[in-house]
């Protein structure tokens, strides 16, 4: 059976199994076993062994749990409602204020726990009743929540970027000064664009003028701050200090929200007990999809599909950027139909031969790989930050009212991609400047 009818066949599986509903881990699992055993008989299932058991001993993975951890028990630590008073008080009098500011803590969360799902979660329930209350333009205050919640997609400590990192075999540490000026230039976009259309059409997002400034609370509210802080320059002063590798610094981190919730009386019994459910769940979903994927590539890899893959880019007489292109293309098609984590385990071992043949960057392909990630989680129908903001939709609204409104900052993160595209020194400037003796 030739390499080609075998790819060809596998991927046709992959597609129908996908569209019948049955979990992407299942899917791969699944599809790897019964090409496996068909083309090399029964004894060939070792490799599966050897696989499932290198993703599970895998120290860089080791990092997940930890991080999920922390995300789950600053969630739940208060410090999230008092980072948005704080942002209130200072935000208020900007055009587009309390977008601003929204902008603002999604960036702080992402730096202190790198999961979506817990920015936009809570933005919805904190920052959306706020804006509205308030006269801000529906969309507008949804937009600004759903984009500003994928910033912990590319800013650190990002479980996406460990886990393409590990896929990659480049070091976290790396990956991780890689995502932050891009990062902080999204954020950056995001908040000019709020600004601008708050002075264009001032309707769409009210100033707060009303009342006396007061000066002391506005000052002492900058307390909540101190914490965020810590966490974060515990977590990545670690690491760029060269005192702890990307596994060992989420250690820090979690003993860092310990610390911050019991400051804010939280660290209670329930709310560990809840945590380290959050996190069982998640981290369970993500081995089971790694473990899947890794079997699957296995056998990409042992049918000579990459191999073929390769030689055939390398015999196109085409630009290497249309080549590039074509890759995000497919990465933002593919981002429609599954999760970040499966096409990372899928995709990065057939791209990072070819981007490697074309003479580009492996780090600076990453960022643009995450980026295209952070598209996917806002494009219709399926990006996940949709449905994580569906959960807290006011009466009256929507999803269609969603879907429109993701729509500029599906444009500005495109602007950004090609910023990053063009001008490559503005990922790879930073990973360059800091030297790292701690190696992932």
């Amino acid at each position: 059976m030739s390499s080609t009818l075998v790819l060809s066949m596998m991927f046709a599986g992959l597609l129908l199994l996908l569209l019948s509903g049955m979990p992407l881990a299942f899917v791969l699992s699944l599809l790897a076993i019964v090409f496996t055993v068909t083309l090399w008989g029964v004894d060939a299932l070792v490799l599966t062994v050897l696989q499932a058991f290198d993703a599970m001993t895998s120290d860089i993975l080791l990092a997940i749990p930890l991080y999920v951890l922390m995300a789950s028990v600053l969630q739940r630590s208060g410090i999230i409602e008092s980072l948005y008073r704080a942002m209130e008080l200072w935000f208020r009098r900007l055009p587009g204020g309390l977008a601003v500011g929204t902008i603002a803590i999604c960036t702080i969360m992402a730096a202190m726990t790198g999961i979506v799902g817990a920015a936009v979660a809570a933005m919805g329930i904190l920052a959306l009743p706020s804006m509205l209350q308030r006269g801000y333009d529906q969309r507008l205050a949804l937009g600004t929540i759903c984009a500003g919640g994928t910033l912990g997609i590319l800013i650190p400590p990002s479980i996406i970027t460990i886990v393409y990192a590990s896929t990659a075999q480049i070091s976290v540490g790396k990956m991780f000064a890689a995502g932050i000026v891009p990062g902080m230039t999204l954020a950056g976009l995001y908040i000019a664009y709020i600004v601008l259309r708050a002075l264009i059409q001032p309707e769409k997002a009210p100033r707060q003028s009303e009342g006396e400034i007061n000066f002391s609370e506005m000052f002492s509210s900058l307390k909540s701050l101190i914490l965020p802080t810590l966490i974060v320059f515990a977590v990545l002063g670690s690491i760029y200090a060269g005192i702890a590798t990307p596994t060992e610094a989420a250690a820090v981190g979690v003993v860092g929200a310990m610390i911050s919730a019991a400051f804010q009386r939280e660290l209670n019994f329930s709310n560990l007990q809840a945590a380290a459910m959050d996190t069982l769940r998640v981290t369970t979903m993500i081995m089971w999809i790694t473990i899947g994927a890794k079997i699957f590539v296995s056998i990409f890899t042992g049918t000579g599909g990459a191999d073929s893959l390769l030689q055939f880019i390398q015999d196109l007489e085409v630009n290497r950027w249309l080549i590039l292109l074509a890759m995000m293309l497919v990465l933002v098609f593919l981002g429609l139909f599954l999760d970040e984590i499966g096409i990372i385990l899928l995709c990065v071992p057939v791209f990072l031969p070819i981007i490697g043949a074309l003479d580009f960057d492996p780090l600076w392909f990453g960022v643009l790989f995450l980026i295209t990630a952070q598209m996917a989680y806002i494009t219709p129908p399926f990006g996940y930050t949709l449905f994580y903001i569906k959960g807290v939709l006011p009466d009256g609204i929507g999803m269609e009212t969603v879907y429109r409104a993701i729509v500029p900052f599906l444009i500005l993160q495109l602007i950004g991609l090609t910023i990053f595209i063009l001008f490559p020194d503005i990922v790879t400037w930073l990973p360059e400047k800091i030297t790292q003796p701690a190696h992932s």
